[in-house]
């Protein structure tokens, strides 16, 4: 196959498009507008220096991918006329999978795919690619910076500090977390890497509830499966590790938090609707649990009039702890990565839906580019 020919124009959104390619039997990609302005540094050098040196890829940026009646659900028409689509933030629903024939992936850029209906693409024979290798280590260390935080109140502290408060002022407010129980809701690649990180700070006990993690695994990593009400009851520091689905939302409610130490501090950077946040807003309040640390929230954004913003003793941030410049670079080079093994008729190393790959369509599909 002849390579690409095109010409790169930096449009005043700061979006960039290709045109004047040489036409041929390429590999046609459409990536997300989402990234606006900032689309070059988080994703366009990686798109160019990927998919044009040397591959038979041609990448443009979807500009009107979203239906404006659905949110920012994508259009079926317009995803379709690629064979594999980079995804920000955009929703794909039932409706973005009706009619569409040529699309064989979906790159996610990130691990979450709570926003993409499986059962739908996998109907359209259409694959969902994730980037879990990229984004661990950087959630990880957001779970144990968020950890170290409250552990030393470390905002209390500094509160203090700028009003004028000295250590003659004030008790010793902070804890250490040497010998303390860590547990997690949820033992993936994240989790792994965050009990990693807690064993070598001292952590006595990891503690994790996943019906999903073989017990070989967790024991080489130094973990105790346990159920989710001991993870709850015990842990020092509860943190959540786990996929937004059916299975998972609504998971930590009111029953859940009443299980926790009232020195325990809870921990979430993995998806708000997995806590039922009225119940953790209710044992803050209360006194009942030490505090949290919030890096998502139950609606994104929260209203200003969300009680968790108010609380001294709680961390929050707007869900982007872990969007470090090495986590950036690594989601964005692995999705692309993820398009150029379609692109060569392979299936991607990490898949929301692995029993797509058996499917009959997902087959033709990348035979198709197999074959060229």
């Amino acid at each position: 196959m002849g390579t690409i020919h095109g010409i790169c124009t930096q449009q005043a959104t700061g979006r960039v498009q290709l045109f004047g390619f040489e036409m041929g039997k390429e590999f046609h990609v459409g990536i997300d507008p989402g990234w606006g302005d900032a689309f070059e540094s988080y994703m366009g050098r990686f798109a160019r220096s990927l998919f044009e040196n040397g591959s038979d890829v041609r990448w443009e940026v979807m500009n009107d991918l979203h239906d404006p009646g659905r949110g920012r659900a994508a259009r079926a028409e317009v995803v379709d006329r690629y064979d594999g689509v980079i995804i920000l933030g955009t929703r794909f629903d039932h409706a973005s999978f009706e009619g569409v024939e040529r699309l064989v992936c979906i790159a996610r850029w990130g691990v979450g795919f709570d926003a993409i209906d499986i059962p739908s693409a996998n109907a359209a024979g259409v694959l969902v690619a994730l980037t879990p290798d990229a984004i661990a280590r950087a959630v990880a260390e957001a779970q144990i910076a968020l950890v170290l935080a409250l552990a030393k109140r470390v905002p209390d502290l500094d509160r203090r500090t700028r009003a004028g408060q000295w250590r003659t002022d004030m008790p010793i407010l902070g804890t250490d977390v040497i010998g303390k129980t860590i547990s997690s809701v949820g033992c993936g690649r994240i989790g792994a890497e965050m009990f990693s990180m807690a064993r070598g700070l001292g952590f006595g006990r990891c503690l994790a509830y996943d019906p999903y993690c073989p017990k070989d695994r967790a024991s080489a990593i130094g973990v105790e499966l346990v159920d989710l009400e001991t993870v709850m009851a015990e842990g020092d520091f509860v943190t959540v590790n786990a996929l937004l689905n059916s299975e998972t939302r609504g998971l930590v409610g009111r029953r859940e938090f009443a299980l926790m130490k009232p020195s325990a501090y809870f921990v979430n950077t993995a998806r708000g609707p997995i806590v039922r946040e009225e119940a953790l807003i209710e044992v803050l309040r209360e006194g009942r649990i030490a505090g949290a640390g919030i890096d998502v929230f139950e609606k994104e954004p929260p209203s200003e009039d969300n009680p968790l913003l108010g609380m001294d003793h709680v961390i929050v941030s707007p869900h982007s702890m872990a969007w470090t410049q090495e986590g950036l670079a690594g989601n964005s080079r692995d999705a692309c990565r993820n398009l150029l093994l379609v692109a060569e008729g392979e299936v991607p190393p990490c898949l929301a839906n692995p029993e797509a790959a058996e499917l009959d369509s997902v087959r033709a599909k990348l035979a198709k580019w197999r074959s060229t």
